[in-house]
């Protein structure tokens, strides 16, 4: 299917479940046609010209504001991507397998200052990146640990973006450039996706993300996907072991 708007990448991305958005497939699959470094001249697909229709990085704000069957987060061997509806479920048993944000964090693979950050966003449901770090506590120097847990959070599939904001100044009035709003996954998504995300067996779910990628993209490097089994957050070895390239963090 050749993708020459937004519309198009959207029924691609529904049929494919999950892609990356950076244009480049990382050995994996990508619903994306052209990287950000790339320029083919046959399409009309172009980056960083803030055309909503034609433009990917503008996509990943149109998916969060209208629509509400695709998620979007750095979810993808720490990079951005998209999963759907329908597939959420799959990654959550593989990388949850289950288990609670107390019982993960008990387990010692999630950092105390993600923890802080879980809990402001839990706490205040949908928070702006610029109030996260002021709301959880966190000073310049907490910089590199606040940006880690961050994404050791998407990963794990606690927390997503929901949407973008600007700062709001004394008066009242926005300035600025956006920046990314959090929110939990409950959140953002109804409880019926924890509940079949509980029903699947891990094992399955990853054989099952693994033969939708292959479906997907049948030159798919095999030993990649399998080795993404294997994903680690950078702090600790985050469960992530199935991700299968794109997706599947245990």
């Amino acid at each position: 299917m050749a993708i020459t708007c937004f519309d198009d990448f959207v029924n691609s991305l529904l049929d494919a479940g999950f892609s990356f958005s950076s244009g480049g497939h990382d050995g994996v699959y990508t619903a994306v046609p052209v990287s950000w470094q790339e320029h083919q001249s046959d399409s009309p697909i172009r980056w960083f010209t803030g055309d909503p229709e034609t433009d990917p990085w503008e996509w990943r704000n149109r998916v969060l504001e209208e629509r509400s069957d695709i998620s979007y987060a750095k979810c993808f061997l720490r990079k951005g991507g998209y999963i759907t509806r329908e597939w959420y479920p799959y990654f959550l048993a593989v990388r949850r397998q289950d288990r609670s944000f107390a019982d993960i964090y008990y387990e010692g693979t999630i950092s105390h200052a993600a923890k802080r950050i879980y809990e402001t966003i839990a706490e205040h449901r949908e928070v702006p990146a610029h109030d996260l770090k002021r709301l959880g506590g966190f000073t310049r120097d907490d910089k590199s640990d606040f940006e880690r847990g961050l994404v050791d959070l998407q990963m794990q599939l606690f927390i997503t973006i929901c949407g973008r904001q600007q700062k709001i100044s004394h008066a009242g009035e926005p300035y600025g450039w956006t920046s990314s709003v959090f929110c939990t996954s409950e959140y953002f998504w109804d409880a019926a996706v924890f509940e079949e995300a509980g029903d699947l067996d891990p094992e399955e779910a990853q054989e099952s993300i693994s033969t939708q990628i292959l479906r997907l993209n049948p030159e798919a490097d095999r030993k990649r996907c399998s080795n993404l089994s294997e994903v680690k957050c950078e702090r600790s070895s985050l469960d992530f072991r199935l991700y299968f390239t794109l997706i599947t963090g245990r």
